[in-house]
């Protein structure tokens, strides 16, 4: 058995250094909680690998509100709408008149940077880049042994284990008698960043009879785009002009639109899956974020819903360790699961009503245009767009 080099006793361990772990440390900072958090990827790892950008509402009133940083509503760009595009025209959603409220372009790797700058200045203790997690004890008294990039090994003592470490979670397994939720799906997406100007000034969802394609924003010169793929594409064989080919065809229209082209910088192919294990909690280890649901990208939810877990479980645990309410936590996996079901159905509901599925008929395509232009042409059905979009009220 290898030698401990330390032991160090926490009342909050959060394996995932992420924006949903840093985001929990930085609230029970605010609460008085002490935590530590750990992350097998350096810094470095997470601030230049590229992921979704739409906050709803409330994310950035979180970010803002908690004392994070302001830079969103500086560096951001609000997005009062978006755009649906179907049999050659674009019909645009207006969030502001349906719902008086706003989304915001900010990448991931941009709240990333400023969680973590916001908890290295309130001292936070941030461990990156260990290797061999593993997490025990978590029904009586957790343990999370790891070691670090000197090969030493390190073991953190806790009254509660949180799991925000993604999709390939280490804790999740650790959750006694779950029940997991699956739904695979026959499509993926081919994603690139271009260096462009931007083609339009709000997010572009098109359906198009060769199917599904997002235009979206990321800077003034770099945008990310999307289009429906094979999910075994090799996006290593596509050519920029095989690229902007697809792109071309499945926006072009009756309304002139065109899109700008560029050199394609990045290329990859984001496979779709929504997952949910149910509960969330085991003992004193409760999950957060992709560790106990993955969403669909189509409805921009992954990163919303990673933010509003954490934002209960604070909530959670501040009542748990502050007030000596241990009944708190029995409260989370209900709480945190109401919205994701509901996140789960509106992902799914924008992603079959936009999508091409192979083995459809003409019934099945025209069945979905019927959908898309009856959503347009109601404000009740643009509305419930809208209200999901920018995210729900929290509770």
């Amino acid at each position: 058995m290898t030698a401990l080099a330390s032991t160090t006793a926490t009342q909050v361990v959060i394996v995932g250094g992420g924006p949903a772990g840093l985001m929990l440390s930085h609230l029970l900072h605010n609460a008085g909680i002490d935590s530590v958090v750990i992350d097998n990827r350096t810094v470095e790892q997470i601030e230049t690998t590229h992921r979704a950008g739409i906050l709803e509402r409330d994310s950035v009133r979180l970010l803002v509100d908690s004392g994070v940083s302001d830079r969103v509503l500086t560096d951001g760009h609000e997005h009062a709408g978006i755009a649906l595009r179907f049999g050659g025209l674009s019909h645009r959603i207006d969030f502001q008149k349906l719902v008086g409220a706003s989304c915001w372009l900010y990448p991931q790797t941009a709240v990333f940077v400023d969680l973590h700058a916001a908890r290295v200045r309130d001292g936070g203790d941030l461990r990156y880049g260990i290797t061999d997690t593993e997490v025990a004890d978590v029904v009586d008294a957790p343990t999370v042994d790891y070691t670090d990039a000197d090969g030493s090994r390190h073991r953190i003592t806790a009254r509660i284990v949180v799991g925000a470490d993604g999709s390939r979670s280490v804790c999740r397994p650790l959750i006694d008698q779950a029940t997991q939720y699956f739904r695979e799906y026959p499509f993926a997406w081919f994603g690139v960043m271009v260096q462009a100007p931007p083609s339009a000034p709000e997010l572009i969802y098109a359906r198009a009879p060769e199917g599904f394609a997002l235009i979206s924003q990321r800077t003034d010169t770099v945008q990310r785009m999307y289009f429906q793929c094979d999910p075994r594409e090799d996006p290593s064989t596509w050519s920029d002009d095989r690229i902007w080919a697809q792109l071309h065809g499945r926006l072009a229209g009756h309304d002139g639109f065109e899109l700008k082209e560029g050199p394609v910088l990045e290329r990859t192919v984001l496979p779709f899956r929504s997952f949910v294990q149910s509960p969330m909690r085991h003992g004193n280890l409760l999950l957060a974020g992709d560790a106990a649901h993955t969403v669909p990208p189509t409805g921009a939810k992954g990163l919303n819903l990673a933010l509003a877990d954490v934002r209960v479980l604070a909530e959670v645990l501040d009542r748990t360790i502050n007030k000596s309410d241990d009944a708190a936590l029995d409260t989370y996996t209900e709480r945190a699961l109401s919205r994701v079901w509901k996140a789960q159905h509106f992902s799914y509901w924008m992603t079959t009503m936009l999508h091409h599925v192979d083995g459809t008929t003409d019934f099945d395509d025209l069945r979905q245009l019927g959908e898309l232009n009856a959503l347009v042409s109601s404000e009740a059905g643009s509305t419930y767009l809208a209200e999901g979009y920018t995210g729900w009220p929290q509770h």
